[in-house]
């Protein structure tokens, strides 16, 4: 009896060691699988400013630019200009051989010099014949010329009066011709027709131009300070669209760097081919860093609406376009729950949330991917 009673002890308190650590061991097993709390970003939902917009893309080119040609035929003598250079109006660029041209100056210059001499001989013989005339006029009354004499004296006057009219006219046609061998003389120096810069040179010297029927252009002058910027809109937008809008665009050549212009031109015709309306729109630059020709993204500003509730597009983790519909992951007591919301209209990066969420709620906008409803979050930026 009494060796049995020790061991009965001993066989006890093993058992009762066994059951602790039984219940310790299962209690951490329940603790280490427990899934940690995801660290998440969030953004406090608050109405703001909501801007609308239509997309767009197109190209810049300067809003005025000039080819320059010569207006007759001549070989090119000097070129005063370069590619790339700047330019005022009025500015030499180039000058054709004169020699031919003053020749014609001269020769009309001593043409009207003849055809002055000619008048004023004719002006001299009317004179001479109309006071002959009176005198005459004067001795038939008193009986001392026949009528005969007087008129053939009338017949002279009228005559001398012909040939003056007749030198007055040819003096007017040797000025013209004066006139004209001047303004040629004078187009044979080619300037610049605006400010600008020279974007292309087409000649040299000994160059022939003027040709008949010759499209060659000499040079090619741009002015960058006003630039239009032409993009085309889908027909189901262009309601939307009323000149005088402002427009904000961007392009690759200048990253991170937003421009801005103005709706001046609306094509009142839809484009055939792909059922689209042609904007134009003003775009400053006096600075001129943009160039003609660049490729831009932009964004026609067609309404601004205040007190919109909006989230990023990052918040959506789903997003049904066509049904307004997404689905964002609120965080309620620090676990996050999936709500469904409704969509409405896009800013950028902005979507207005129409239904489904209030203002001020916390909504996760990033570490979504790793959340499940009911998850304990961990907000990483301190909201």
């Amino acid at each position: 009896m009494t060796t049995k009673a020790p061991l009965l002890g001993l066989m006890a308190l093993v058992l009762l060691g066994l059951a602790v650590a039984g219940c310790s061991s299962n209690a951490q097993e329940s603790k280490a699988g427990e899934k940690p709390p995801v660290a998440v970003e969030t953004l406090k939902a608050e109405p703001a400013t909501l801007t609308e917009g239509v997309e767009v893309v197109g190209s810049l080119l300067p809003k005025f630019e000039a080819g320059v040609k010569s207006e007759f035929q001549g070989n090119v003598a000097e070129v005063y200009v370069t590619e790339w250079v700047r330019v005022k109006k009025g500015q030499p660029l180039a000058r054709l051989d004169i020699r031919e041209a003053n020749l014609m100056v001269a020769k009309a210059a001593a043409a009207q010099e003849a055809a002055k001499a000619a008048q004023l001989q004719a002006e001299v013989a009317f004179n001479r014949s109309q006071r002959e005339h009176q005198r005459l006029i004067k001795l038939k009354g008193a009986g001392l010329v026949t009528q005969q004499s007087l008129d053939d004296a009338r017949t002279d006057e009228e005559a001398a009066a012909a040939r003056l009219s007749a030198a007055k006219a040819q003096q007017r046609v040797a000025a013209d011709d004066l006139s004209h061998a001047k303004t040629r003389l004078d187009k044979a120096l080619i300037v610049s027709p605006m400010d600008g810069i020279v974007s292309y040179r087409g000649v040299s010297v000994g160059d022939m131009v003027g040709e008949a029927g010759s499209a060659k252009l000499m040079f090619k002058v741009v002015d960058n300070r006003l630039l239009d910027l032409t993009v085309t809109v889908p027909s189901k937008d262009m309601r939307l669209v009323k000149v005088g809008q402002p427009l904000s665009f961007t392009t690759d050549a200048f990253p991170g760097r937003s421009f801005t212009g103005k709706v001046m031109f609306i094509n009142p015709t839809v484009s055939d081919s792909d059922r689209s309306v042609k904007i134009v729109a003003e775009v400053p630059n006096a600075d001129e860093v943009l160039k003609s020709g660049l490729f831009v993204k932009g964004r026609i500003v067609v309404a601004e609406r205040q007190d919109v509730l909006q989230l990023p597009r990052l918040a959506l983790q789903t997003w049904d376009v066509k049904g307004a519909q997404g689905e964002v992951f609120v965080v309620e007591g620090g676990v996050a729950r999936r709500r469904q919301v409704k969509t409405g209209a896009i800013s950028g990066d902005q979507v207005e949330i129409t239904g489904g969420l209030a203002p001020g709620e916390l909504v996760v906008t990033r570490g979504g991917f790793n959340l499940k409803d009911g998850d304990k979050t961990k907000p990483a930026n301190g909201a």
